[in-house]
Parts: structure tokens; sequence; C-alpha cells
């Protein structure tokens, strides 16, 4: 029988997707769902959740729950990883205040920037200490990364733990073809496409429908003011970022606009208010969105809670499908972000990159990608920059490449003068304190 951890199953809802996904599946329907997270109020919803799903498709699957990672881990198969390290509050709000003290606003902040860089420091650790667990409970486990900053943990898990088998796993390709689909007016089932980069910065390298490029109609769409339309998946976030990278670049990124907007140094500046009002940029959405969820889930625990039964539809997560593959041999094609084996030859060797993967039986073989344009190996290369120096900084336990990381940022860098920089990094050091490994923590003098 597949044994299924689930790292961080307080994450209600993305363990309802996951799970319901399973039981869905015929190889995984009578599965075992070892769930485990360190709030038991929020794990306790998480089973009754899991319960009823099972109830709902009535499979034979059994539901254990663990507030130790230990007994989750004993004997998995696949350990699927969800948790955010410190929370929205503190740490996240501390990611976006401190940082607003100095001039310097975000959007998201999980994935580069300053909030990047210290929600990296915050969750490498933690992923360490789980691979070390699995070496020895779950040696040949897959583990299923869904945690943010997504190339920089990839990253790091191979560097210390290059015997685990893990990959790093998004939905932005699933919802930029989506949104893409809703923009043309096309089934999203008969668009073809190639996508290859790094995790948030990857770009649609071949875009088509009925073997026609649909670049001409997006660049026309745009350029007529047809296009964007308002967004399908987040209606507070338009497009307008993305389509203006597209008509410089040439290319569509796979990240949604309020992403994109923070890893360069082009939308968001000091005294451009013009800038933010043209392309909608969303200043601060990661926080809002949190206060949202937080309201929501509220009011959707009470309703799981009821008497009314649960209803189970498939998400677009890869990780059931890749399960599938992985049990019976079928093979899956997936998107999926992989220490750089010489995938794509462009960008450094053991960077995360995203690319074309196959699973089955014998694991996973990621797609080679040679065809990379120049302008998007330059900008990916000022991404992965960042991500190798916050790396470093872990790997090597120095806390000088927190800096170097933060000082090569495209858009702090932008914003921000060498001093403001190391000042703004100080105090966000200082405010993770409880949160960040001992040779992290900043020490000042007496």
């Amino acid at each position: 029988m597949t044994r299924i951890a689930f790292i961080g199953a307080g994450s209600t809802i993305f363990m309802k997707n996951i799970v319901g996904d399973c039981l869905q599946v015929e190889a995984l329907a009578d599965a075992t769902f070892a769930l485990m997270d360190i709030d038991a109020a929020r794990l306790a919803e998480s089973e009754i959740v899991a319960r009823k799903l099972i109830q709902a498709t009535g499979t034979g699957a059994r539901v254990e729950t663990h507030l130790d990672r230990r007994p989750a881990l004993d004997g998995a198969d696949f350990v699927v990883v969800a948790f955010q390290i410190g929370g929205y509050k503190p740490c996240t709000v501390t990611d976006f205040e401190i940082p607003k003290a100095y001039g310097l606003r975000q959007t998201i902040g999980d994935t580069l920037g300053i909030g990047g860089i210290m929600r990296g420091l915050r969750t490498v650790p933690h992923l360490w200490a789980l691979a070390d667990d699995m070496a020895e409970l779950c040696p040949d486990a897959l583990m299923l990364q869904y945690v943010n900053p997504m190339a920089i943990n990839t990253w790091a898990l191979a560097e210390r733990y290059p015997d685990v088998r893990q990959v790093g796993l998004c939905h932005s390709v699933q919802n930029t073809v989506q949104e893409l689909a809703h923009d043309l007016d096309l089934p999203e089932a008969e668009i073809t496409y190639r996508v290859a980069g790094v995790n948030h910065v990857a770009f649609l390298l071949e875009l088509a429908h009925n073997g026609q490029s649909l670049y001409p109609a997006l660049r026309d769409g745009y350029r007529a003011g047809r296009l964007p339309k308002p967004p399908l998946l987040m209606p507070r976030c338009p497009n307008h970022v993305r389509y203006e990278v597209m008509e410089h670049l040439g290319y569509f990124c796979t990240e949604s606009s309020e992403h994109l907007a923070e890893y360069v140094p082009w939308f968001i500046k000091d005294g451009r208010a013009d800038l933010i009002e043209r392309f909608g940029i969303p200043l601060d959405e990661y926080p809002k969105r949190c206060e949202e969820q937080i309201a929501a889930w509220a009011l959707q625990a009470a309703e799981f809670k009821g008497p009314v039964p649960i209803e189970v539809a498939k998400s677009h997560e890869f990780a059931a499908d890749m399960m599938n593959a992985a049990v019976t041999g079928a093979p899956f094609k997936f998107y999926g972000n992989l220490p750089n084996r010489g995938q794509i030859p462009a960008l450094p060797p053991g960077a995360a990159v995203e690319t074309p993967c196959t699973i089955d039986a014998a694991g996973i073989r990621p797609e080679t990608v040679d065809d990379l344009p120049p302008q998007l190996t330059a900008l990916m290369r000022t991404q992965i920059n960042v991500q190798e120096l916050t790396v470093r900084a872990l790997t090597d336990e120095n806390p000088d490449h927190i800096y170097h990381a933060a000082m090569l940022d495209p858009h702090t860098a932008a914003e921000l003068d060498l001093g403001q920089i190391r000042a703004m990094v100080d105090d966000l050091l200082a405010a993770h304190h409880d949160w960040l490994p001992d040779w992290a923590r900043l020490r000042r003098a007496a």
C-alpha cells in the first residue's frame, strides 16, 4: 500500500486538493495519508477534511495525523511538502514592513528580492532537517516540494542532500496557459506549448494552436489595447506587466504580473506612481491576500466541520498524476524544478531550472532545452545571482552573502544604495532573530 506523507498538512485547502486528486486515481485510492503539522488545531481540521474526502469517494484510504514529522515519514513512498516557516505573522509582515520603511515596495515577496532571501534563510534549514529524516526513514521516497522560494530551496537541497530524491513543483505554467486561453478565447486543451527557465521566470518558448504560433495574436491584441482581458484567476492583478515584458523581450513569462513586477528593475520605482497605475501593480498584494485567506478559511473550516458532504474535484496540481506514474509506470509529462545537470546548457550548472520532465517507475527525466534566447538567458542569470548567493550563505554559513544577495537583487539595487541595503538587511536579521539559524543571527557590537 502506498504511503503519502504530507508535511505542512495544516495548509488545509492545498492538502484537500492533493488528497482529493489522489483519491480519484485508482493506484492511489487505497493509500495511507500521513498528515503532519505543528499546529494541532489546523491538523485536526485537515483530518476532518481528509476523512470526508475518503467518505465521498468511497475508497479504502486511511488517514494518520502526527505532530512530529518522523513517524509520518517512516516508510513513506512520497513526501509532499507545503509549509511556511514563520507564517504570515510575524515573518511575512516583517519581510514587507521593514523594506517599506526604506522605500522598497514589494508585491509578493516570497521568491526573489529581499522577501525571498529572508524566506529562504528561514526555510532551507527545515528542508535540510526533513531531508535528513528522509534519508534515514524513507530513503527511496520522492519529495514533492511546493514551498517558496522554490529555486533557492531546490538548489540548497541538492547541495546538502544530493541523494534525496526531490523535485520542486509549481502551478504557474498551468495557470498561465489557462489565462492565455481566456485572453484569446481558445480552448485550453487545444493550446500546445513549451516552457523553460527558472521558477517564476520561465518563458513560453513555443505557444501554438493548430500548429500556428499564438504570439502574433498576443502582440497584435496588446498593441491594439484588446489584451490583456480582465484576469481570470486573480481579479485584482491585471496582466499588463507580462504583456509589456513580452513586447520588449519577445516571449511571455509563466509567472503572474504581480510576481514579475518585483523580479525586475523596470516597474516599481520610487516617485513613479504613473508606472504603478499604468501597469496595475498591486503593491503589498501578498499581505492583503493572506488576510483574505485567513478570513475565508474561518468560514470554510466551519463548513467543512458540518454535516454537508465535501465536494471532490480534480485540481490542476501535478502531484497525484506524478505519484500515479511512479507507482504504475505509465509516463506522465509535467514541468518540474531540478538542479541543472545540463538540461539548460545556457544556465549555470547546479542552478534550479524549470523544464519539461517525464516521470515513470524509473524516476524523473528532464528534457534538454538548448535554444534559450540570449535575452531570456541574461534575465534569468540576474535571478540566479541572487539565488546562488543565498544558497552560498546557507551552505557556507557565511552571513556576508546575505548582504551580497540583497545587493545583487535587481529590484532592490534599482531602489536603494549600498548603505541602505546593508542597514535594511541588519534590521531584517535582527527582527527575524528567533527564526534564523545561529550563524545568520545579527550580532551587534556591545
